[in-house]
C-alpha cells in the first residue's frame, strides 16, 4: 500500500514539473517576443496594411472608378484628402483599393511558390538524382534577374492579375526552393534518419513526417522576404504597363499615372510610394525579427 502511493506521489510531483517547465517556456517565449522590437514594429505596420486592405473600402465615400472632370488634380483638401488624379479620381481611395490588388497579389505569389518551393526542395534534398536536375534549372531561372524574367514572362502571358500571380510565382519558386533544400540537407544528414531508413521507414514517412516539419521556420522566415519582393516586383510590372491592367487600382499603376503628371500633382507619386515603403519595410522588418524569433543560433 505504502508503494503504491509512493508511486503516486512521483507521478504527481513529475507532472507538476513538466507544468512548471512549460510554464516557464511560455514565459521565456513571451519575453523574447516582447523584448523582439523588430518584429513588434514590422508585426504592427503589417496589421495596418491589413486593416486598410480589409477595412478601408468600407470606409471610403467614393468608389475607385468615379470620375468628376471638374477635379482633375485637385491638390490635399477636406473633400479629398490626398486629392485626385488626372481624371478627377479620388487618390485616397484609389490606393486603399489598390492595397486590396497589391496585397492579393503579394499573399498568391508567396503561398504559391511556398508550396511548389517546398516540394522542389524537399525531394531535391532526398533524391541526389533529382537534386542535379531540379536545382541547375533552380540555378538557371534565378541567374536572370527577377524583373527582367517577370517582363519576360508577362509579354508571353499577357497582363492581368492572373498572370502576374503565375509570372512571379514562376520567378520566385526556385528562391523557396534553394532555401528548403538546405534545410532539409542538414535535417537529412541526422542519425535518427539514417535508423529509419535501417528500419525500412518510407521515403514519404522521412520526407513529410520527420525532414518537413523541421524546414517549417525557414520557409516562414523566407515567405516574409518573397512577400516584400512580389509587391515590389508587382509594383515595378504594373508601373511599366506590364503587371495589373487600367483602369483596376495598384500602387504601382497609380505611380505610373502620377509619373505623367509629377510636376503638378506631386501627391500623386508621394502617397502610394509611401504605401509601398511602408509595405516592404513592414515585411523585411517582420522577417528578421522571425529569424531572431526562429533561428536558434542566434540569441
Amino acid at each position: 500500500m505504502g508503494g503504491l502511493a509512493l508511486k503516486v506521489a512521483n507521478e504527481n510531483y513529475k507532472t507538476n514539473i513538466k507544468k512548471r517547465l512549460k510554464k516557464e517556456e511560455r514565459k521565456l517565449f513571451l519575453r523574447r517576443l516582447l523584448g523582439n522590437k523588430l518584429m513588434i514594429i514590422g508585426g504592427s505596420i503589417m496589421v495596418f496594411l491589413v486593416l486598410v486592405t480589409f477595412v478601408g473600402p468600407f470606409l471610403m465615400h467614393y468608389t475607385p472608378y468615379e470620375m468628376v472632370v471638374d477635379d482633375r488634380l485637385k491638390s490635399l483638401s477636406s473633400t479629398h484628402l490626398l486629392g485626385t488624379d488626372q481624371y478627377g479620381r479620388d487618390l485616397l481611395t484609389r490606393i486603399v483599393y489598390g492595397a486590396q490588388s497589391t496585397m492579393w497579389v503579394g499573399l498568391a505569389v508567396t503561398t504559391i511558390s511556398s508550396i511548389l518551393g517546398m516540394f522542389i526542395g524537399l525531394y531535391a534534398s532526398y533524391y541526389k538524382t533529382l537534386d542535379h536536375i531540379l536545382m541547375r534549372i533552380c540555378d538557371g531561372l534565378m541567374a536572370i534577374p527577377a524583373i527582367l524574367f517577370a517582363i519576360a514572362l508577362m509579354s508571353a502571358l499577357g497582363p492581368n492579375t492572373t498572370n502576374v500571380i503565375i509570372a512571379l510565382s514562376i520567378v520566385f519558386t526556385p528562391h523557396i526552393a534553394r532555401v528548403i533544400r538546405s534545410s532539409a540537407i542538414v535535417v537529412r544528414e541526422q542519425t535518427y534518419i539514417e535508423a529509419m531508413k535501417a528500419q525500412g521507414a518510407s521515403s514519404w514517412r522521412i520526407i513529410w513526417g520527420h525532414i518537413m516539419p523541421n524546414t517549417i521556420s525557414p520557409l516562414v522566415i523566407q515567405s516574409t522576404f518573397i512577400f516584400a519582393d512580389s509587391i515590389i516586383t508587382e509594383a515595378a510590372l504594373s508601373f511599366l504597363g506590364a503587371g495589373v491592367p487600367a483602369p483596376k487600382p495598384s500602387w504601382g499603376n497609380i505611380l505610373y499615372d502620377g509619373g505623367q503628371v509629377i510636376f503638378s500633382a506631386w501627391w500623386m507619386v508621394l502617397f502610394p510610394g509611401i504605401m509601398i515603403v511602408l509595405a516592404i519595410l513592414g515585411l523585411n522588418l517582420l522577417g528578421d525579427g522571425l529569424r531572431d524569433l526562429l533561428d536558434p543560433n542566434i540569441k
